[in-house]
């Protein structure tokens, strides 16, 4: 009788078999992760995908209209200057027949809006320091105004050093004339700009400043200021009282402003002085009463004070003459002058710094110049030497407020010179 085989032990080699069978996948797969050599690996393939754009959201629109700018330079057409602002050429005739650039300067900014086709839309530019002249297309006519010009005003500053002279150190420091002269005028009661600047003397400055697109256009009034002349410091803020009328004041509150100036020239040079002299047209030994200051013919003459016209007319060797009568003994006289300013007559009040007069070469001159005496109770006085009475303080009831001002241009007065020293060493 043959003996069948027991269920169990069947069941077991049923499960050594697909245990072998698992480990010789296991091993294979092993195998197959293996390295193999660069030859054995194909090579790598790049299979391109299309990417899907938007077109009509990705080109932007052509501008209707460009802003442009052009300089009307030296040498320059209008014609030509409307061709570089890409205007078509029947519009830019036009614009001439119409004489909407008559009062553009050499300099001058023009700024225009224009089509891709050259049709213009609008032109405007500033015509001297304070007029907008617009023009603007309006269908097939061309509508010109004359406007104020928004300008906009800030507060600058520099600083700079003398080398040579003031105005060199103010063109170094791109300082504009003006400001200068406002310069020369502020500390002219302390300075005498003829004879007492040194070389190494400093000077810082805060002005206004006006601009037109943010272009500078116009230079204000000086706000304050500092000197070092021969090491000493003298500083000035512009303040105005109660009854509007401003004046320069050192940081106490002292009136800087003298009441009467050391010269009737912004700036010039002294010829002859005060005292005995050869006279050059005479030939004699004489006393000089002034002193006289040498300067092409029509440089302006300035009232040395506030005053009023005694004299204006002719006096012999002194040619056309001028003698202003100031508060209490004191009177100055002004010789050899060209002519006298627009309205300047007997009678006439005029202020310290206010041009009087021109200077000439009238009379027993020999060359250019203004003859310049300062007389105190009608006798002539050394102008250079004579001491000159201060004008009133801040008054005690607006210190509070003239403080309040000084304090900051006193704080930015003393950046400026810091950075300027620094930057000198």
């Amino acid at each position: 009788m043959t003996q069948s085989a027991h269920p169990i032990g069947l069941r077991l080699v049923r499960v050594l078999a697909l245990v072998a069978l698992a480990a010789s996948g296991i091993v294979a797969a092993f195998a197959a992760m293996a390295p193999a050599s660069e030859a054995e690996i194909p090579p790598a393939s790049t299979l391109p995908e299309p990417l899907q754009l938007r077109a009509e959201g990705s080109i932007v629109p052509a501008p209707e209209r460009f802003l442009r700018e052009e300089r009307f330079q030296r040498g320059d057409t209008l014609y030509g200057l409307l061709g570089r602002l890409g205007i078509d050429g029947g519009q830019a005739r036009q614009l001439l027949r119409s004489r909407a650039l008559a009062q553009l300067r050499t300099g001058s900014t023009v700024s225009a809006e224009v089509g891709p086709d050259g049709r213009l839309f609008d032109l405007h530019y500033l015509a001297g320091r304070t007029t907008l002249v617009t023009v603007r297309h309006i269908g097939e006519r061309m509508e010109v105004a004359s406007v104020p010009a928004p300008l906009e005003t800030y507060a600058v500053s520099h600083a700079g050093e003398i080398r040579s002279s003031l105005f060199a150190a103010t063109d170094d420091a791109d300082i504009p004339d003006s400001i200068a002269i406002q310069l020369a005028d502020v500390f002219g009661g302390d300075i005498d700009f003829h004879r007492d600047l040194r070389k190494g003397d400093r000077f810082s400055v805060v002005y206004e400043m006006s601009y037109f697109e943010g272009r500078p256009v116009r230079a204000g009034r000086v706000l304050a200021a500092e000197f070092v002349n021969r090491g000493k410091v003298l500083r000035a803020v512009y303040f105005a009282g109660a009854n509007g009328k401003g004046g320069f004041y050192a940081p106490d509150g002292k009136n800087l402003r003298k009441a009467f100036l050391r010269s009737p020239l912004a700036f010039s040079r002294i010829s002859s002085g005060y005292g005995m002299r050869k006279h050059p047209f005479l030939h004699t030994w004489r006393k000089h009463k002034g002193v006289d200051y040498a300067a092409p013919i029509g440089t302006h003459v300035r009232s040395v004070g506030d005053g009023v016209i005694e004299f204006a007319g002719k006096q012999r060797g002194y040619g056309n003459v001028l003698i202003v009568r100031h508060n209490g003994r004191y009177s100055t006289l002004y010789a050899h002058l060209k002519g006298f300013a627009p309205g300047v007559r007997r009678g006439v009040r005029v202020e310290q710094g206010e041009t009087i007069a021109y200077v000439g070469q009238t009379g027993w001159a020999t060359g250019p110049h203004l003859h310049f005496e300062f007389r105190v109770a009608n006798v002539a006085r050394n102008p250079l030497a004579v001491a000159l009475p201060a004008a009133l303080p801040v008054p005690a009831a607006e210190m509070a407020a003239f403080s309040s001002r000084a304090r900051p241009f006193a704080a930015q007065l003393d950046l400026l010179l810091n950075a300027n020293v620094a930057l000198l060493e």
